[in-house]
């Protein structure tokens, strides 16, 4: 099984962007956390982040008959993007949306999720786990369509 894992503006800046929100660990902490996890349960992860909306749109749309499933924190981009949301449901991959804070218990802009129409699942204000619980959602919702 394949999964893209994309992660969107600013998450490059993990650890030093608001740590009291996001925490200190890294965007390659994160990304050396998920491949250790990723390897345990038999799944192999490909690794997407930008600054910049077109460079995602342009991620999810190459991932088509690439990849079994995608992991998106679309960042910024999810309470602004509907052309995410149109390449998420373009591309027909089953995909779950991720945020490390909850959203819903920000500022009120932060409350709006255009990408979560085209999402199988959402999963918020887990920090780091909230990818791997995305992970074990993916994969018992792949391997319940084969």
């Amino acid at each position: 099984m394949n999964i893209l894992v994309i992660n969107g503006p600013n998450l490059n800046m993990l650890g030093l962007r608001e740590p009291d929100i996001y925490g200190r660990r890294t965007y390659a902490d994160l990304c050396d956390m998920l491949i250790r996890e990723g390897e345990a349960m038999g799944i192999d992860l490909d690794f997407y982040q930008s600054n910049h909306e077109g460079d995602l749109v342009d991620a999810i749309q190459q991932a088509y008959g690439r990849f079994d499933g995608i992991v998106i924190n679309p960042g910024a981009y999810t309470h602004t993007s509907i052309a995410l949301l149109d390449a998420v449901k373009s591309v027909g991959i089953p995909t779950v949306e991720v945020h490390i804070s909850d959203p819903d218990t920000r500022e009120e802009f932060r409350r709006i999720s255009f990408i979560r129409l085209g999402c199988i699942a959402t999963v918020k204000g887990l920090g780091f786990d909230g990818y791997v619980e995305a992970l074990h959602i993916l994969t018992e919702g792949i391997k319940g369509r084969n």
